[in-house]
């Protein structure tokens, strides 16, 4: 196997919508829980933030922090640096993820208030002190991150709890370019949560603020943060209901039969329907249920694929929603011998995957045309390709034996050298 790879210089989109747009964002997303609970005041920290590891962390954890950290220093302009005294602002304990779902059964990685250990935080919960509604300011925070899972998983953890542990709670659908969005397209913070997040630490808030006082001054921070924001149109999508988000997670989450899950992914898409969206919405309902209905009937699956790639295309941002599409179109490309299909499929999203530095997503697309070269006859460029996916898959996929069973089952799409 060659080295993992890993992606080098952050390029970041800055957000490409009105201010006013996210001025709304802003406030849903900071006055609200996920669990739809309102919050009486804007927490932050007030000056500046250490943060320390402790656990056991994986040899790739502190090159993808400090990597998040520089960015959160240059994009979010906050004053936030490693530290190994243990009154940090912020710790991070690296554990099994075995020890994260005794904790929490459906979390891969978590944020809590008030504690440095997993240990402390059954007491925590029960004392109150874990109760995120009832802080006036955050001094001190953890994070659990899994140390045996893929590098992919552990940094996409880091950037989420540590934008979480910094700034919102909440997260919400209707968002196509950021992280605060339960979708899991978007894999590493974007140019609209960096925009977010320095909003978040503008001298002109602070914690304590009521949902009126923020809002009252986010308007002349986010036009000098953000003045292309001053020139474009607002597009208010509609709140997402309870209900379709309620059917997505019965879907696409644990504990489920595949009957309940194909219902609950088939329910989504009608609430989509009724609600008139034509966003990315829409496309995700289409493709989960898509996902969903795969192992037993190939032909509609495709037909859902189609759906969600219509909607997608039509809207220049949503380049990632495409290329994650893309794959499974692909996939049925190579499967029924459309060699030429598949690279025509898979060719213009080999960037978006490496500008959104999406291992997985990048090496399953480079996996998949280089099948589709070689059923084009064209051997040397699809053993080339193949041979530098391998570096993004270590990262995406982990361990070896995890990569050899990609390729295996990436190769066995073809008809060249399997059943489909």
């Amino acid at each position: 196997m060659p080295p993992v790879k890993s992606f080098a210089t952050p390029r970041p989109t800055p957000p490409a919508r009105s201010n006013r747009e996210i001025t709304r964002d802003f406030l849903d997303l900071s006055f609200a829980l996920e669990s739809g609970r309102a919050l009486p005041y804007f927490t932050r920290f007030e000056g500046p933030i250490t943060v320390r590891v402790t656990g056991k962390p994986p040899a790739n954890l502190m090159a993808d922090l400090n990597s998040l950290l520089t960015r959160l220093r240059n994009e979010a302009r906050i004053n936030i640096k490693l530290t190994n005294s243990a009154d940090a602002n912020i710790t991070i304990e690296a554990v099994t993820r075995r020890d994260i779902r005794r904790t929490l059964p459906q979390a891969a990685c978590f944020v809590v208030p008030n504690i440095t250990a997993l240990r402390e935080y059954k007491g925590a919960r029960r004392s109150g002190a874990a109760n995120w509604a009832d802080l006036q300011k955050r001094e001190k925070i953890a994070i659990f991150v899994p140390n045996d899972t893929t590098p992919q998983e552990t940094r996409d953890c880091l950037h989420e709890e540590l934008a979480q542990a910094l700034g919102p709670l909440n997260d919400l659908y209707r968002l196509p370019d950021s992280v605060f969005n339960d979708d899991d397209v978007h894999a590493v913070l974007t140019g609209f949560d960096m925009t977010v997040l320095r909003a978040y630490y503008d001298p002109s808030l602070k914690s304590g603020m009521t949902r009126e006082e923020v809002a009252a001054r986010l308007p002349a921070i986010l036009a000098r943060i953000n003045p292309r924001g001053e020139r474009l149109s607002p597009r208010y999508l509609k709140a997402t209901p309870r209900t379709w988000i309620d059917a997505i997670q019965v879907a696409l989450g644990p504990g489920t039969s595949a009957d309940g899950r194909r219902r609950a992914a088939t329910r989504a898409l009608q609430i989509a329907l009724q609600e008139g969206w034509e966003d990315h919405r829409l496309g995700f309902s289409h493709y989960a249920l898509g996902r969903i209905m795969l192992p037993s009937d190939v032909n509609t699956a495709h037909t859902h694929f189609l759906y969600a790639d219509q909607v997608f295309a039509r809207f220049p941002n949503y380049g990632p929603h495409r290329a994650h599409v893309s794959v499974r179109l692909a996939a049925h490309a190579v499967a029924s011998g459309r060699g030429q299909e598949a690279i025509n499929l898979t060719s213009p999203h080999l960037a978006t995957a490496a500008r959104y530095e999406n291992a997985v997503l990048l090496s399953n697309l480079m996996l998949l045309q280089a099948e589709a070269l070689e059923l084009e006859g064209r051997q040397q460029e699809a053993g080339e390709l193949r041979l530098d996916s391998l570096g993004w898959a270590r990262y995406g996929f982990g361990p070896d034996w995890a990569v050899r069973e990609k390729l295996r089952d990436i190769s066995s799409l073809s008809p060249l050298k399997g059943s489909s």
